[in-house]
């Protein structure tokens, strides 16, 4: 035992070794079915590979670059295994047998085998390059194993709002990367809203000539204290969406694009003030504000929010969408096209002669179900193209389209509603950890965010099944998704801090069967171990807090602090002398005892500093001895 004096403190030190096997192989998300074997298989520069199919050549350059990557030797491709060779079979013989998506890897001392077609067989690669451990010499040694995998549900999901803030073509790709790593097959790319229209087309030249650009943007902490003045402008052309869309799919990433309607539609109204509901449209004085509009006698508040623009339902409108959603369908040849439809003001609706009228002629009820009516008309146009709309749930508002699909982000109950009604549904609740603009923790160190709090394990411990439906209700849960606005969110490093380490979380919720997660195991066995690997290319990330760390006071003369370091090779620093903590504070060594003296309390200050130098958040846990 060895003891340090600080202060009036004994702070007490106890070695121990933690020789705990992972069950999993350090894999994420976690698979259906592991089986660890007798020995290893040794890769190394004289083993060859076996492509099989020409249909899995993406798939199998994408190994072996991973490979002289990580080992420093590319592997020889070959048609067979020579006599004698050690190889990493690639084959899709079987495969119609195995589940969608579904994959096998049988590790054994000669060769590597993965079974698969198409997303399977990427995603086998993907678990068997998780697998491949730091270099020793001049080997790379995984263990033997036989791996079975498929997922839970075929929709998983990402959405990244560029209308706020817009992102390089570089870095979009990779945030598809991490998608495709972690098995993940949705990015959901949402394109425009009041704040900036954000894709070309090139019938309506004004939407990014005019629409793609505000006049300034609101900083500071939620809700924003000042406007900067800067005028933002991005836009992605056609050519960037093609190529974006095309990368994706060698990932096996289908895109959803997201255009807003009938609300969020200030870039486009800016651009085209004919669109409005506004009801009096021809007093539009200021068309170059697309957030902002001014108009005689209002001024919209320039924060983030949601504003009364609202297009209204003519015929004009009309043909001017189906023209945008056209052009947008030509681009991505998803199944899906987003037409968001959530949080549409009705108040110039309420005011438009026009509106009231149309209410009208058309025996509807009031505004939700001229809503109902908007959704249904462009739901026609866009099913006539082949595709089916998805929307957010408040298109169940007024009645529902027939064949769309409803993304439930208010909570649980659109979801429930949906599927009662035999609709499909994506479970994206903000309720339930889903929105990752929020808070990682309750830490005064987090940095600007919209606020709530929704750490990785709020997202681990989600279930998108509803206990509400029946089990042939269920069924029309597709899936999940994670959401991330980027209103305080203005750079791709923010990006990656905002994500990581949720997604890996979320990639576990939506592929891993739920009696096969486990919080402890991916918390403490595989998390650290990923986000070394990460620390190790530059991403950022949030590194987490101590694992073990109590966050209410504890009470006692000598206090246990068996901490775990959240990050492989990371080290913990604390203090006791209520200074923050740093790289220069007391290192924490595993067993560590603290003595708190009689009547007095004690504030013990932790930090987590990685490899390359990423911090954690200041954490505090009060420790008291009261005299009794």
């Amino acid at each position: 035992m060895k003891s340090i004096l600080t202060g009036s403190m004994l702070v007490c030190t106890v070695w121990s070794v933690n020789a705990q096997t992972d069950k999993n192989l350090g894999i994420i998300p976690a698979p259906v079915a592991v089986s660890v074997q007798t020995g290893s298989f040794i890769l190394d520069k004289t083993v060859v590979l076996v492509q099989g199919d020409a249909a899995n050549a993406a798939t199998s350059d994408i190994l072996n670059a991973y490979i002289a990557a990580k080992g420093g030797f590319a592997l020889r491709p070959v048609a067979a295994v020579p006599k004698g060779s050690k190889a990493i079979i690639l084959s899709s013989k079987g495969a119609a047998e195995l589940p969608e998506e579904g994959y096998k890897i049988v590790v054994g001392k000669g060769q590597i085998e993965i079974t698969g077609k198409g997303a399977g067989l990427f995603y086998g690669v993907q678990t068997l390059m998780q697998m491949i451990p730091e270099k020793t010499g001049q080997e790379l040694i995984i263990p033997a194993a036989r791996i079975e995998d498929y997922p839970r549900f075929k929709y998983r999901g990402m959405m990244l709002d560029v209308a706020r803030h817009a992102f390089p073509v570089s870095f979009i790709k990779k945030y598809i990367d991490l998608l495709a790593q972690y098995k993940m097959n949705t990015f959901h790319w949402h394109l425009t809203d009041d704040q900036g229209w954000r894709i070309e087309i090139k019938k309506y030249p004004k939407l990014t000539g005019i629409g793609s650009s505000r006049n300034g943007t609101i900083v500071g902490h939620h809700p924003g204290v000042a406007n900067d003045g800067i005028v933002y402008k991005h836009f992605y052309t056609q050519d960037e969406i093609k190529d974006v869309v095309a990368y994706a799919a060698r990932k096996f990433i289908n895109v959803i694009p997201e255009i807003e309607l009938p609300g969020h539609s200030s870039a486009a109204i800016a651009a085209y003030p004919q669109l409005s509901a506004f009801p009096d449209r021809d007093t539009f004085i200021d068309a170059n504000t697309p957030w902002a509009g001014s108009r005689k006698g209002k001024q919209v508040q320039q924060t983030w929010g949601v504003f009364d623009d609202v297009y209204v339902p003519t015929d004009a409108t009309f043909k001017f969408l189906e023209d945008v959603l056209d052009e947008v369908i030509t681009l991505f040849p998803s199944r899906y096209i987003h037409i968001g439809g959530d949080e549409s003001p009705k108040t110039y609706w309420k005011e438009s002669a026009f509106c009231q009228q149309l209410i009208k002629e058309k025996g509807l009820k009031d505004e939700h179900e001229l809503q109902s009516y908007f959704i249904q008309r462009i739901e026609k146009h866009v099913n006539s193209k082949g595709r089916s709309i998805i929307g957010w749930d408040e298109i169940l508002e007024g009645g529902l389209a027939p064949n769309a699909t409803v993304m439930s982000w208010r909570g649980l109950q659109g979801g429930i509603a949906a599927a009662k009604q035999h609709h499909d549904v994506i479970m994206t609740p903000s309720s339930d950890g889903l929105y990752f603009d929020h808070a990682q923790s309750a830490s005064a160190d987090e940095p600007t965010n919209i606020g709530g709090l929704n750490p990785y394990t709020r997202v681990y411990a989600y279930n998108p099944i509803p206990a509400e439906l029946t089990a042939d209700e269920q069924k029309y849960i597709l899936g999940v998704q994670a959401n991330l606005w980027t209103e305080y969110v203005k750079t791709p490093e923010k990006v990656e801090y905002m994500i990581l380490p949720k997604l890996f979380a979320l990639s576990e919720t939506a592929w891993t069967q739920q009696d096969k997660k486990d919080l402890q195991n991916f918390a403490e066995e595989r998390l650290p171990y990923h986000l070394a690997r990460l620390d190790l290319t530059g991403t950022n990330f949030w590194v987490p807090t101590p694992i073990g760390q109590p966050l209410q006071a504890v009470e006692g003369e000598v206090i246990d602090m068996p901490l775990k370091v959240p990050v492989k090779g990371a080290k913990i620093y604390f203090t006791l002398d209520g200074t923050r903590p740093n790289a220069l504070a007391a290192p924490y060594i595993t067993g560590l005892k603290v003595k708190v003296p009689a009547g007095k309390s004690l504030v013990f200050k932790t930090i987590v500093i990685t490899p390359q130098g990423k911090s954690s958040v200041v954490t505090e846990t009060k420790l008291t001895n009261q005299v009794k």
